[in-house]
């Protein structure tokens, strides 16, 4: 997470993880979700914004979550149907439920699969958000396996990245995320949109007052924005996909872009976003690799250490103090505020402080 993103001191409340936790399974609960459901959406929320990753933890999204379910957007009691299957592979229906709270057991799927016949795919549709994709990824690699998500970006207002050339959105944030275990190294995750910046960042530049780089965004007409800019407000910008212009390799973020259309929609028998019909947010596909189906598992977890040892050992280039792989800050993140509690923007509060009122819950507990 770049600097400019973070709370700025001056406005940041620190809340103990598990403080934290038992209310956002509160709210799932008064929601009318099951208890194994709610438990299942505070665990991936608050293990997000552990790991900093506020975009996708509970600043951003528990409000959006809450007034889904309250629309009758997002159905609170889900019934997951098996659409098809095979020993590798399963194609489930979401039923509307929440993708944060159905994710888990959809990679615990892949997961057991990967144990019977070397891989396990899940594909699922017809299901909400499910919020950083690393933390389900990393599901896999905690059972000693190598793990993929995806997720494809919806419908209507959630399609809104361009493709190269383009002057009308075709995308969401199409994000893609693979988790690999090593022997005594912090976990590999990588956990990245193919847009030039995730959605949700640009919510948080706005509440910290951050400008956005160029490249970042378009005008509506189409042109990129190549001058650092203030955000110019919901429903007047498109996004760029990664790399943001040609010259800098947006066709290759366009490419990325198509990935998760591919093995999380269509694979699961869902039409993309950018075609006419209904579709309710996002479908997601799930991959569970069993390494001791490939390889040594010993030799790939030594390996891995051997490798990632070597990035954080490169020398920096000048300004820098060291190279970092995916997952690494993350990490350290977690390490800290498990001990010094997560900094939530008092915006952020005063939400918590509103939905507990109306939901007639205690008040989050302030560290």
């Amino acid at each position: 997470m770049l600097e400019r993103f973070k709370v700025p001191e001056e406005d940041q409340v620190r809340i103990d993880h598990k403080d934290l936790r038992s209310t956002v399974e509160a709210v799932f609960l008064k929601l009318g979700c099951s208890q194994e459901h709610a438990a299942a959406g505070a665990d991936t929320l608050v293990s997000t914004d552990l790991r900093g990753v506020e975009t996708h933890g509970v600043s951003n999204m528990l409000r959006a979550y809450v007034r889904e379910f309250q629309s009758g957007k997002l159905n609170c009691k889900p019934e997951v149907k098996v659409i098809r299957e095979t020993p590798g592979t399963v194609s489930l229906d979401g039923d509307r439920g929440l993708g944060v709270i159905l994710a888990p057991g959809a990679m615990k799927r892949a997961i057991d699969k990967a144990k019977n016949v070397g891989i396990g795919i899940c594909v699922m549709q017809n299901s909400g958000h499910m919020g950083a994709i690393g933390h389900h990824a990393m599901l896999a690699a905690k059972e000693g396996m190598v793990g993929m998500t995806t997720t494809s970006g919806g419908s209507g207002t959630r399609v809104f990245v361009l493709p190269t050339f383009a002057a009308e959105p075709r995308f969401g944030t199409n994000p893609i995320a693979i988790a690999a275990p090593a022997r005594s190294q912090p976990y590999l995750l990588f956990d990245a949109a193919t847009s030039a910046i995730a959605g949700n960042k640009i919510g948080l530049a706005e509440r910290v007052g951050s400008m956005l780089e160029p490249g970042w965004i378009a005008k509506l007409d189409g042109t990129p924005i190549v001058d650092p800019i203030h955000s110019p407000g919901s429903g007047n910008y498109w996004q760029l996909p990664l790399g943001g212009v040609r010259e800098q390799g947006s066709h290759k973020g366009f490419g990325l872009s198509m990935i998760p259309e591919i093995l999380g929609t269509m694979l699961s028998g869902a039409r993309p976003g950018m075609l006419p019909g209904e579709r309710l947010a996002q479908d997601h596909y799930f991959a569970a690799y069993n390494i001791e189906a490939f390889t040594d598992p010993d030799w790939f977890l030594d390996t891995m250490d051997e490798m990632l040892t070597t990035l954080r050992n490169t020398k920096p280039a000048p300004g820098h103090d060291r190279v970092l792989y995916p997952g690494l800050p993350e990490y350290e993140e977690e390490l800290d505020r498990i001990d010094n509690g997560i900094p939530l923007h008092k915006e952020v509060i005063e939400w918590f402080d509103s939905i507990t009122a109306e939901l007639d819950l205690p008040n989050l507990a302030r560290k």
